[in-house]
């Protein structure tokens, strides 16, 4: 991944100017808390995490950790710095970030939304972050490639679940009185485009064939 570290100028270094340190401060630990910043949510300590980039990265850089930017999206986030425990980064553990790997079914939501996401911004624009999404428009998905558990109620617990579980890696908002919910631009970050799309792929061909078993 390519980042831009931009350097200031003496004049504008934080410690001379105790506004501005404080932001970085505050910006810094929200970083650390959450991992994610997004514009929409947060735009003083997003507009902080722009305008500081390059202090911010060299506080950062003592933990082997960095801050990345997507500025089309307005979202800023932590992440690893490259080669970090030898570049593995399948092996890799970090002192101060738990690694969770998701489950099939948390994966197979995350490729699931991550489409809606995609056919949102080819629509609306990349960058339009109301990606908003009705249970309804998820269940009939989820229930294609993992079949339906037999029971209304069993399937929209397992949909909730499951859409709790990744509200809990950031990826989307809890769902409203109207049973929607906004799928967040961190989703983009999360998993390789094209691995999701052989795991729908795999999937449907499975759910195809246990189909064609069917008496």
């Amino acid at each position: 991944m390519v980042e831009s570290i931009h350097t200031r100028d003496a004049a504008d270094s934080p410690s001379e100017h105790p506004a501005v340190e404080r932001a970085v401060k505050d910006c810094v630990q929200e970083l650390l808390r959450t991992g994610v910043l997004e514009a929409t949510r947060k735009p003083n300590l997003y507009r902080t995490a722009l305008t500081a980039r390059d202090t911010i990265n060299g506080l950062l850089e003592a933990l082997d950790l960095c801050m990345q930017i997507d500025e089309v999206r307005g979202l800023a986030f932590i992440r690893v710095v490259d080669g970090y425990d030898g570049g593995d980064r399948d092996q890799w553990s970090h002192p101060l970030l738990r690694r969770q790997r998701l489950n099939l079914e948390q994966s197979l939501l995350v490729a699931i939304l991550r489409r809606f996401y995609v056919a949102h911004e080819v629509d609306k624009g990349v960058g339009d972050d109301a990606a908003v999404v009705h249970l309804d428009q998820l269940l009939p998905e989820l229930n294609h490639f993992l079949g339906e558990t037999g029971s209304d109620r069993q399937d929209d617990k397992r949909l909730r679940l499951l859409l709790e579980q990744l509200r809990g890696h950031g990826l989307v908002s809890e769902i409203d009185d109207d049973e929607r919910l906004r799928i967040r631009p961190l989703i983009v970050h999360v998993a390789n485009p094209a691995n999701l799309q052989n795991l729908l792929a795999a999937l449907a061909r499975q759910a195809g064939a246990d189909r064609g078993q069917d008496p």
